[in-house]
């Protein structure tokens, strides 16, 4: 991998995260790389002013956060096909990162002789792997502006004032599926059916299956389930009732748009892949998946069986 410019993306409100980004500039500067830092967060976004003003995208992005920062990054820089290279910095679940840190011991250390060789020579001399991992994109018919999600995107009610729950009706493939009354629809990647649709009980699908998961929440209907369609399945999405019914749109947690009553969304596969860049040798994302969720308590302690 080239390092001719790299971006360190810290998360808002870090102070870990600031420190480790600004010590990896001065380290990365000293190797005559150009380098950007800039922070992100649900207030803040870099990405718009960082490809103005550096003039075009970077060889990697480094991301120092936690998943939301991740996807943050991940939205902006899959249609640029960025490498994203993410450290668990005060993130909650971290999926997308990894729990390493970024900055070895200090040079001279006694660990240091038993750290690991340098993360940039590494990444030069291309000891790594990349993952792609499947996004979604969604459009409406207000608009033009294209959203992209590599969580999911989910419709909730748009009214604070009035009970939570909305009327929407599915489409898939052309042929009406379902019209789901409740506090709304979630419509995930695999890399996305960790987060708010196995909290609304979806299933966990695995981030090498390229599948579309729809999963309505707190439906009012035993018969309105989750549903694992096809990557290339179209779907699309209308607000039924009354003109208030408002509903929005959200993209990975972020607020996209408001549609109204009528007002059509489709969604499908964004024809661009996030690439993660990935450090570990023989990931497990199941034991991930353990220690993460605390299955059975801990498996990382439990004594194998004689199968």
């Amino acid at each position: 991998m080239r390092l001719d410019t790299v971006w360190l993306i810290h998360r808002a409100a870090s102070q870990a995260a600031l420190r480790q980004a600004r010590r990896s500039a001065e380290i990365l500067r000293e190797q005559g790389v150009k380098v950007a830092v800039a922070m992100s967060g649900a207030t803040a976004n870099p990405f718009p002013g960082l490809l103005a003003d550096e003039g075009g995208p970077p060889d990697l992005a480094v991301v120092l956060g936690g998943d939301g920062t991740v996807l943050g990054a991940a939205r902006h820089l899959a249609p640029l096909d960025v490498p994203i290279l993410c450290f668990n910095v005060g993130g909650h679940f971290g999926f997308l990162t990894h729990e390493r840190k970024l900055l070895g011991p200090a040079a001279g250390s006694a660990a240091a002789s038993e750290a690991e060789p340098d993360l940039w020579q590494r990444l030069r001399d291309d000891r790594f792997a990349l993952e792609r991992r499947m996004m979604l994109e969604a459009r409406t018919d207000r608009s033009d502006a294209v959203y992209a999600a590599l969580n999911d995107f989910y419709f909730r009610p748009g009214l604070d004032e009035v009970s939570p729950t909305c009327v929407l009706e599915l489409e898939i493939d052309g042929e009406v599926v379902d019209q789901y009354r409740g506090d709304g629809l979630i419509i995930s990647t695999a890399t996305g059916s960790t987060g708010y649709s196995m909290a609304a009980g979806g299933p966990i699908l695995h981030p090498g299956v390229e599948a579309i998961v729809v999963n309505p929440i707190c439906p009012m209907s035993l018969s309105s389930r989750p549903v694992v369609v096809p990557p290339r399945a179209q779907l699309a999405v209308w607000p039924l009732g009354e003109a208030s019914r408002r509903v929005r749109l959200w993209n990975d947690g972020a607020h996209a748009t408001v549609l109204e009553p009528g007002d059509r969304c489709d969604v499908r596969r964004s024809p661009h892949h996030a690439l993660m860049v990935l450090l570990e040798q023989s990931p497990s994302y199941y034991r991930t998946l353990t220690r993460k969720l605390h299955w059975a308590g801990s498996l990382t302690a439990a004594e194998p069986s004689p199968n």
